[in-house]
């Protein structure tokens, strides 16, 4: 029988949701959500009986190899004591890969049946809401719990799984899981996990402090060099360190390094991000590529012309130099991604309590964040959004006619009401809720405000 500790309740929820229910009560919404993007995104058959073979070519850095080769050694180390408990102990890629499995024998031997093993693809898209494909997709641990699974095959599970995240990109480099067979995870498991991405995570941050480190000597070498506006920047397209005609473009602090990666600048510039972004594809291919663009930039109608030259550390990109008003290299393509547009949204994903809450995206007026929440005011009301982060939110909805208009706010431009200029120039938007709630403009942020309204 399946592992089902809530009296068939998730079951139920399951046998309705893959009927095409919008709902699944009783669910948690982590893990509703995870069904909604399997049913809706990734279109994975519930009744999936094995894992696929994961892509013969996997694209990663010598960075993630010592990951790779750190959570191994810590999967080994605690295999015993979880064998011994009837468990198995994985590590996969950032693909959902696995690349190596202990624990116990017998477990091992039925997890064959699934593909749970070596060289086998768990990501969502390959095989549904499971511990390690869903952990790739949430920032934190994560516990799937039998019917909680999306292909029915994989019921009789129970697994836990926590994925190491690049500090500066965020993006999720591995995973390491446990599951068990028709039995309730070991009472240490969370430990276990939260103990070996700690220390793995140490590594990569030390790392990346280097690379600010270094990113910030090589701003310093090429400003004795240029008169040029110039700035530093990561491979997220965050900000290091700025000079102070840069850091006015960019509406970032000036001559400030941030060498943690916690602290770095975010310069609200979608071009910008966007073109560093590009650039680190293009120097990760050819060291000595050099590029040139025309982005907007903070308090200016017209684009300004910037040139993006990578930086390496012991053969590894750690970021780019960004010159204004400088053209040097190969030109740009006019939007990066073009060829492969991000597909449109069709809905807006929140949480009521325990339940999943699918907006249609005319229903949500803006977006506002409060801490490490993101509340939507919406048609029914306000509610708390799935997405983790109003960062993340922006880059999901920026091509359905959304907008970031300060640091807490994304709004729609299609809910918007009235304008209202104030007596120094700033401006706020009325939105057309019900309460016509005023929402209010940064001044980094005016210039983009007045393209997308054309005032």
């Amino acid at each position: 029988m399946p592992v089902n500790q809530d009296g068939g309740t998730v079951l139920a929820a399951w046998e309705r949701f893959v009927q095409g229910a919008d709902q699944a009560p009783g669910v948690r919404p982590e893990v509703a959500i995870s069904w909604h993007r399997c049913r809706e995104q990734y279109r994975v058959d519930p009744h999936l009986t094995q894992a696929p073979v994961a892509v013969a070519e996997v694209d990663h850095t010598p960075e993630h190899d010592v990951v790779f080769a750190e959570l191994g050694f810590r999967a080994a180390s605690v295999a015993h004591d979880v064998g011994n408990l009837g468990g198995v102990v994985t590590v996969t890629d950032a693909t959902g890969r696995i690349l190596a499995e202990w624990g116990d024998q017998a477990t091992l031997a039925r997890a064959t049946d699934s593909n749970l093993a070596p060289w086998f693809c768990w990501s969502e898209s390959a095989a549904g809401t499971n511990g390690m494909g869903t952990a790739l997709e949430a920032h934190g641990p994560v516990v799937i719990r039998g019917a909680e699974h999306w292909c029915q095959a994989f019921h009789n599970w129970v697994c836990a799984g926590v994925a190491v995240r690049d500090v500066v990109t965020r993006e999720p480099i591995a995973v390491l899981n446990i599951s068990c067979w028709r039995s309730p995870l070991p009472a240490a498991a969370g430990s276990w996990l939260a103990n070996a991405v700690s220390k793995t995570q140490c590594t990569l941050t030390r790392r990346a402090r280097d690379s600010g480190a270094e990113l910030v000597a090589a701003f310093t070498q090429a400003r004795s060099r240029s008169s040029a506006a110039l700035a530093a920047l990561d491979t997220a397209g965050k900000v290091v360190i700025a000079d102070e005609t840069a850091s006015v473009l960019m509406g970032v602090p000036a001559a400030t390094p941030a060498v943690d990666p916690t602290v770095r600048w975010k310069p609200g510039l979608p071009e910008l991000i966007g073109a560093a972004r590009y650039a680190s594809r293009q120097a990760a291919r050819n060291p000595d590529w050099v590029g040139t663009t025309q982005i907007f930039t903070h308090l200016a109608a017209e684009p300004t012309t910037i040139s993006i030259r990578p930086v390496f550390l012991s053969g590894h990109l750690i970021g780019n130099l960004v010159s204004f008003g400088v053209a040097d290299g190969v030109q740009l393509p006019k939007a990066d991604g073009a060829a492969l547009p991000r597909p449109r949204p069709r809905r807006v994903v929140a949480t009521r309590d325990n339940r999943m809450v699918l907006l249609r995206l005319q229903e949500v007026s803006f977006a506002e964040s409060d801490g490490s929440d993101v509340w939507l005011c919406t048609d029914q009301g306000r509610l708390r959004a799935a997405a983790a982060g109003l960062d993340k939110l922006d880059g999901e909805l920026a091509a359905a006619g959304f907008l970031r208009v300060h640091r807490r706010y994304v709004v729609n431009l299609s809910r918007i009401r009235e304008i209202e200029r104030g007596g120094k120039g700033e401006l706020s938007l009325i939105m057309d809720d019900r309460t016509h709630t005023m929402v209010p403009v940064s001044r980094r942020n005016a210039p983009a405000v007045r393209r997308a309204l054309d005032i």
